[in-house]
């Protein structure tokens, strides 16, 4: 039998990542200096939004995308957050409504004008109070309008229904702060890695654990399903504190499918998976490159195409959401970068390489679109619908009828030892603590000019009253 090498053919093996010129960059933003592990950027087809380095409470600024350039040092910022904020995504289905969470324990729903801020915004059109410790990660319901899920450092994930604006699960399974979430395409199922080294599946309406890894020899960072292909991946450390990959069935997380060493840097590995070109991006945290593989049902599974190498370590990613994507370019992903050190973001394209002009059908499938195929209502009692799907075809004009609707929610106090919890959140830095003493002082001082008022309203009510009986006697 004559050898033959074995050759797989793949439209995707010249993909290569193009930087944007320094005109189509983002320049002068004081990206936030936070350690935490998170992007502190989100993007959609209108507006990118970064978190910001800020003194006093937490801010993000929002950018609409087609603005590049220098940023001015003045420009408008969403500061609502008594503590530094730590993650922040738009909804999918709605352009201009983005959630953010922070330090202060609060997660906030807000609503960026059409054109972009003009002012700072400080009111957020609903504040979701739940957790007893500051909030980490935040994630939107793949295919329903209004699902919100939340991740606290008190190990605990809440559901929240936007309409109504109140939590309506509790998911207490996590014996330790959660590090990631990620939702299968239907929004049926939950995968979370979590501090306490285990890898878990979680049907999410029920809060029920599926399927659980302890995962001793592959400590697991960051998971994202693998879109219907069963499959999970997980980023994370090896025993030998090497940066590695593994893969895993999500029916059966006993044993890993695939384990796979990258390097040994220490830096925290981010995925993205990209469901319709099975194409997975592995971006390092202080790292300057970007690898990326493509992922097959069957053996080896983990096909390694090439490397986009840049000088400029990342402090995150935020990725472009396929309708904005420029069809015409054959751009099949696009990734923000955060350069901390240079106060940039750099736009990265990864282009397939055509000659052609027409529109590349075989590598522009049907994609996930930007109509919701559930309500919140209908989630919630056990329907689970895949999501509506789209064409790039010609280009993604249509607009988007959905309005975000805060409900008109009763003030509801929980009160512990005469203090209103809901009211006063505890300071967590100086400058929350003097700012609280001084709203406090304030508030004395006003009630004391009401007390004297007062005082000398039934003053005058006394004297009333006592010429009242007066004349009364005299009669």
């Amino acid at each position: 039998m004559s050898w033959r090498p074995t050759y797989r053919s793949s439209k995707f093996r010249n993909v290569y990542g193009k930087v944007a010129n320094r005109e189509h960059c983002f320049d002068g933003i004081p990206i936030t200096k936070n350690v935490h592990d998170n992007h502190f950027c989100a993007v959609n087809s209108k507006y990118l939004a970064i978190v910001t380095e800020s003194a006093g409470g937490g801010s993000f600024i929002v950018i609409p995308v087609t603005q590049s350039g220098r940023i001015e040092p003045h420009h408008p910022k969403v500061c609502g957050h008594q503590g530094n904020v730590l993650d922040i995504k738009w909804n999918p289905f709605i352009d201009n409504i983005i959630a953010s969470c922070s330090e202060d324990s609060s997660v906030r729903i807000w609503e960026i004008p059409e054109g972009g801020l003009r002012r700072n915004m400080t009111e957020a059109v609903l504040e979701l109070y739940g957790h007893s410790r500051r909030v980490g990660l935040i994630e939107w319901h793949p295919t329903t309008s209004g699902i919100l899920f939340s991740a606290g450092y008190d190990y605990k994930i809440l559901i929240w229904n936007l309409e109504i604006g109140e939590p309506v699960k509790m998911i207490d399974c996590h014996s330790d702060v959660i590090l990631c979430m990620s939702f299968n395409t239907d929004g049926s199922l939950l995968a979370t890695s979590c501090k306490d080294k285990k890898l878990r599946v979680i049907e999410p309406r029920s809060g029920r654990v599926l399927q659980e890894a302890n995962c001793k020899n592959h400590k697991v960072n960051r998971v994202v399903f693998l879109g219907n292909m069963k499959r999970l991946l997980t980023t994370g450390v090896s025993r030998w504190n090497t940066r590695q990959i593994a893969l895993w069935d999500q029916e059966d997380l006993s044993m890993p499918i695939v384990e796979e060493e990258i390097d040994g840097l220490s830096g925290l590995l981010f995925p993205f998976y990209d469901p319709d070109t099975h194409m997975l991006y592995l971006a390092g945290k202080g790292d300057g490159n970007i690898r990326y593989y493509e992922v097959a049902t069957e053996k080896p599974y983990l096909l390694y195409l090439m490397e986009f190498r840049s000088p400029a370590p990342q402090k995150g990613l935020g990725v472009m959401p396929k309708h904005g994507l420029d069809v015409a370019a054959c751009e099949v992903f696009r990734f923000y970068k955060l350069v901390t050190l240079k106060g940039l973001i750099e736009p990265i394209s990864m282009i397939v390489p055509r000659r052609s002009e027409t529109y590349q059908e075989d590598i522009y499938p049907m994609t996930a679109g930007t109509e919701p195929s559930l309500t919140a209502d209908e989630w919630l009692s056990g329907i689970n619908r895949d999501p509506v799907l789209m064409s790039l075809k010609d280009g993604y004009s249509r607009p988007n009828q959905l309005v975000f609707k805060a409900p008109v929610k009763e003030k509801k106090s929980v009160v512990v030892n005469g203090i209103d919890l809901l009211e006063n959140v505890p300071p967590r830095t100086e400058n929350e603590l003097l700012r609280m003493f001084f709203r406090q002082q304030e508030e004395l001082r006003r009630l004391k000019d009401e007390l004297t008022q007062k005082d000398v309203k039934i003053r005058q009510l006394e004297l009333e009253l006592n010429n009242l009986r007066n004349s009364s006697n005299s009669v």
